[in-house]
């Protein structure tokens, strides 16, 4: 069978969603990769996978260029001709989606999550509900990462009842995120590992990073990322205060997860934050937000806490909270997210749904 997979990141493909490709490769399918350039794609390349360069406008809203990423997507369905096409990520669902309709091949999406275009109500939100609804409209499977995602779909008249599935998130690897020893020194290390952006609540963790570097002596906050939506400007400001530790983009996160106390991560969306089930598996606590693909992975007050959505002043509360543990309540707290990982979240759990899915079509 010829699996072809549509989506905008070949590197969020590879770290997340790499052993599901090759488990396609080794029952013997053919495994085609459409993506934007990325300096990645030997690793799928090694694995067995064939990638083909696709530029995708990931957050423009140039029609133009939606259109043109449709003609590419049509073009690519009439060369491979694929028995199926998995997508990622809004717009290889939408524009994939389309696609397939136009081809007649049968099309199993995942929805990562909302995005800001969905979530926020006004114009933008009307035409993002009605292109996810013609471009899933003919979708055999559209997986979901949290309830919350799907409930919304089925309200809105996204997606039908009998196209969907749960997935949790895109799992774990439970052996690749091994869990670490636990760090005994005096010092509490609170790791963010993400793009600093808006959405991902930069200006509560900005905020609260200030008023306990005002506070305690024996705290760090290191971030592990990129910029975006211009915070480079405040983060360098905030290091040279000695108010965070930053590191920039990491292939590998596993020695920061490693080294840190907690990891933190006030996100504002999330479809299932992978972060969250890295450093759980790590045996690490974790303080997050409570919403929908981050509340799934966090039992609060036992393997973390949870704070209100984009309240600076409880994430504070929470923030101290943790540092008022004693080191071996963390420390179980840790043992905690890994039990919850190991028997909810593994990857093998993700890979044998998109086996059972493919098989079906056979």
């Amino acid at each position: 069978m010829k699996i072809l997979v549509l989506t905008n990141s070949l590197s969020g493909l590879i770290s997340f969603r790499k052993e599901v490709i090759k488990s396609f490769i080794d029952k013997g399918h053919s495994a085609y990769i459409a993506a934007p350039e990325s300096n990645r794609s030997e690793e799928l390349k090694d694995i067995g996978a064939r990638v083909l360069i696709t530029p995708v406008d990931r957050r423009g809203t140039n029609p133009f260029h939606d259109f043109t990423l449709l003609l590419s997507y049509i073009k690519l369905l009439r060369l491979i001709r694929p028995d199926v096409v998995l997508t990622y990520t809004i717009k290889p669902n939408v524009y994939g989606g389309l696609a397939c309709r136009l081809t007649g091949i049968p099309q199993i999406a995942n929805i990562t999550g909302l995005g800001t275009s969905l979530e926020n109500v006004g114009l933008l939100q009307r035409i993002s509900r009605s292109l996810y609804k013609f471009g899933l409209l003919k979708a055999k499977t559209v997986f979901f990462q949290n309830t919350g995602n799907l409930n919304y779909c089925i309200s809105s008249g996204i997606v039908k009842p009998k196209q969907i599935k749960l997935l949790p998130g895109s799992g774990v690897n439970l052996q690749q995120f091994h869990v670490f020893d636990y760090p005994e020194d005096s010092v509490i290390r609170f790791l963010y590992i993400g793009r600093l952006m808006q959405a991902k609540g930069t200006d509560e963790l900005l905020w609260v990073a200030k008023q306990i570097k005002q506070e305690h002596f024996n705290i760090e906050f290191h971030i592990v990322g990129s910029y975006e939506d211009n915070y480079q400007k405040v983060v360098e400001e905030y290091i040279n205060d000695g108010i965070v530790v930053f590191h920039g983009s990491k292939d590998d996160v596993r020695p920061y997860i490693r080294d840190c106390s907690c990891l933190i991560h006030p996100s504002h969306h999330e479809g299932m934050s992978n972060v969250i089930l890295e450093a759980s598996a790590c045996g690490r606590p974790v303080i997050t937000t409570d919403i929908c693909g981050c509340r799934e992975a966090v039992d609060d007050g036992i393997t973390g806490f949870l704070a209100l959505p984009r309240d600076s002043k409880d994430l504070l509360l929470k923030v101290k909270r943790f540092a008022g543990l004693s080191l071996n309540d963390r420390k179980n707290m840790g043992i905690a997210a890994r039990s919850k990982v190991e028997k909810s979240f593994d990857r093998n759990i993700v890979i044998e749904s998109y086996l059972d899915e493919i098989n079906s079509i056979q």
